[in-house]
């Protein structure tokens, strides 16, 4: 009797590579689908009934090709990036390795930004109708003004707040006005405030990484982090500074966790609170919370060393807004009912439920993309690792999975609520973080860093970009 030869291992190994390499271009195919089923549909809607109060669907902008002063500095830190990124970040010592980072994302954030140059690019960002700087001074006595918040809600109220201002606590608007007080004036000095704040949030990202799934998962999504397409919108977007705000947060909850320290825990609570009072929405960062807390499990158990300081921490910015007479919950009743008075009142919720995962896309990238169907997967790779004897690589995978899965969660609650029909490749800039560092589990990463940096390139050169 012939036996069929069995494959061997090395060619067994070749075979899954490639069914896998296989499987991520689909789904990276699928979102470049889903984006252009986005566009078209988007485009007929608004040409048609106009309600989708965007000029290039799904994205708050307009078509215009332009070169700009930053040109040259994206495309180098791109290509620097693609080239010497995995490798430094294999070889750096860890904190060189999170200083790298900063440094690296800061230029391609800023540098994307200077495209369109500084006045447009920067200076003017946060100083249009819309945005915070507008109301400065209306917060020259700080108590009186947030005892009188709500009254400036809803469109109808005597000097209505801006959009952005009546659509956020008190605290986003408070910090543009603390930079104001202390000298920092003008659009110039509040979006750098925003670029260099919101830079670190991959930072946070990556420490959080390490602390709960593993130093190696984190070096490897490194330059994913420095390099995503969600630079196009970090540039002097606020959200970018909420972002980073709720991603130290995190990463000092998950310190706080590994470590028992109890400084950590204070810490977190304290951001976590004024996360809750710098955006509405963020408060869906609890869910990410909530993992971080089951992922660490065992540093819960000294409850009292750390559960304290955390509640201290996290009751301090409720308790001062409260004593100044701003009530949260009233302000978000109203907020709802300003929300559905103006534009997000006509958007169709049957076209944005969807089309909002096409601008997800676009601000995480392909291979993003491909690194959530990795991170599906990682459940059945993980059992077959405690098979092989691969399981302390197959559990840092698996907490790596978990981590992307609550981002994943909380942009998803946030685009069932029906409370973010459109701009939302800013305001789910604090969700989307959570899902680049899935890229970590994809092979080749310079080809895919040459796709996010091409993707985000290509839309900050060939759109002017609302935010």
């Amino acid at each position: 009797m012939i036996s069929t030869p069995t494959p061997t291992a090395p060619s067994t190994e070749r075979a899954l590579t490639s069914r896998g390499a296989r499987r991520d271009l689909y789904a990276a195919g699928a979102a470049v689908l889903l984006v252009t089923a986005a566009v078209l549909v988007g485009r007929h809607i608004q040409a048609a009934r106009r309600t989708l109060f965007v000029d290039w669907p799904p994205l708050l902008a307009s078509w215009g090709p332009h070169l700009g002063p930053g040109t040259p500095a994206a495309l180098l830190v791109a290509v620097a990036t693609v080239a010497y990124g995995p490798s430094l970040a294999a070889r750096l010592p860890w904190r060189a390795l999170l200083a790298a980072a900063w440094g690296a994302a800061t230029a391609w954030i800023l540098s994307l930004a200077l495209v369109d140059g500084w006045h447009r690019g920067i200076a003017r960002r946060l100083t249009t109708r819309y945005e915070y700087l507008q109301v400065i001074d209306r917060f020259q006595d700080i108590p009186a003004t947030l005892r009188g918040f709500t009254g400036h809600i809803l469109l109808d109220s005597p000097d209505n707040w801006p959009a952005h201002v009546a659509g956020h606590p008190p605290a986003a608007t408070l910090t543009f006005v603390l930079l104001d007080r202390i000298g920092l004036r003008g659009g110039g000095w509040a979006g750098m405030w925003c670029v260099t704040v919101g830079a670190t949030a991959c930072v946070a990202v990556l420490v959080t990484v390490r602390a709960l799934a593993g130093e190696a998962p984190a070096r490897r999504a490194a330059p994913f982090l420095v390099l995503a397409p969600v630079a196009v919108w970090m540039g002097t977007s606020a959200d970018a500074y909420f972002a980073a705000v709720a991603a130290w947060a995190v990463a000092f909850l998950a310190l706080a966790l590994t470590t028992r320290s109890p400084a950590w825990a204070g810490a977190s609570g304290l951001l976590f609170g004024l996360t809750c009072f710098l955006s509405y929405g963020l408060t869906l960062v609890a869910l990410i919370a909530g993992t971080v807390l089951v992922l660490g499990r065992d540093g819960v158990r000294d409850r009292p060393v750390l559960l304290v300081p955390l509640s201290a921490g996290l009751a301090v910015v409720p308790v001062v807004f409260t004593l100044a007479g701003f009530d949260w919950w009233e302000a978000y009743r109203l907020l709802v009912t300003r929300y559905h008075q103006g534009a997000g009142g006509i958007r169709p919720y049957g076209y944005w439920v969807w089309a909002n995962l096409a601008c997800a896309v676009l601000i995480t990238g392909p291979a993003t993309a491909a690194g959530l169907r990795r991170a599906g997967a990682v459940p059945a790779r993980g059992r077959g690792g405690a098979r092989d004897g691969t399981g302390g690589e197959a559990r840092g995978e698996l907490r790596l999975a978990c981590l992307v899965a609550a981002g994943l969660l909380a942009l998803l609650v946030a685009d069932l609520s029906g409370m973010s029909k459109a701009e939302t490749e800013r305001i789910w800039l604090p969700f989307a973080l959570w899902l680049l560092p899935s890229c970590a589990l994809l092979p080749r990463p310079r080809a895919w860093l040459a796709a996010q940096a091409a993707l985000a390139l290509a839309l900050n050169h060939l759109l002017l970009t609302g935010w």
